[in-house]
């Protein structure tokens, strides 16, 4: 459990913080219309994009080999999993059920991933010989940075945006397949038609 009492600017309760906004926008996400829905899927979007900045960035090269291969491995390939998540939600902005189901499966990928930060990651990062108030105030600086000249593309985005259509998910590409033999069918009785006024034509001829 994380009961550590840390100075406001010290690097683990900076990334403390960052983790009880995200959780009480997801807990906040329950039940609320879907303009209010909207609002606070932007929230946890940007303040996801700006932590895992910072994290991979600053914190996470600092800690690694205190922490281990083994874990910061595992919470690298949990930030990709995230980000690949985040990338879709922000590439599909409207609404939607499967927009609503994607942002619950970040959620509970987040979640699941801040229980093993705080667990596994911080107490043994906890033990390093560092400053880590001079370490979080260069995650402060870089945070507010990222906040008012805005996050710069990663390659998660870049993949979800050249992968198009073929992104989503089974449900809804198979929606979509539904949808598209539907539209031909309606076309059909035009060639019908087109090819019966040919064939008049022809026999009309001879």
């Amino acid at each position: 459990m994380f009961d550590w009492l840390l100075p406001e600017n010290h690097a683990i309760a900076i990334l403390k913080k960052d983790h009880d906004t995200v959780k009480g926008l997801f807990d906040d996400y329950e039940g609320t219309e879907v303009n209010a829905a909207r609002t606070i899927i932007d929230k946890a979007l940007i303040e996801l994009k700006v932590h895992a900045v910072i994290e991979e960035e600053i914190f996470y090269p600092t800690v690694r080999k205190q922490v281990g291969a083994g874990l910061m491995n595992e919470a690298d390939e949990e930030h990709h999993v995230a980000k690949i998540l985040i990338a879709e939600l922000e590439q599909s902005s409207g609404g939607g059920d499967h927009r609503d189901a994607k942002f619950k499966v970040l959620a509970e990928s987040v979640r699941h991933h801040i229980k093993e930060e705080e667990e596994k990651i911080l107490p043994k990062a906890k033990d390093l010989d560092i400053d880590f108030e001079r370490l979080g105030t260069r995650m402060l600086i870089r945070k507010n940075e990222l906040l008012k000249n805005g996050i710069p593309p990663d390659g998660e985005h870049d993949m979800v945006a050249r992968a198009g259509r073929s992104a989503d998910s089974p449900a809804a590409a198979s929606k979509r397949r539904k949808k598209a033999p539907a539209a031909r069918t309606a076309r059909t009785p035009r060639k019908t038609a087109t090819a019966r006024t040919t064939k008049t034509r022809k026999s009309a001829s001879q």
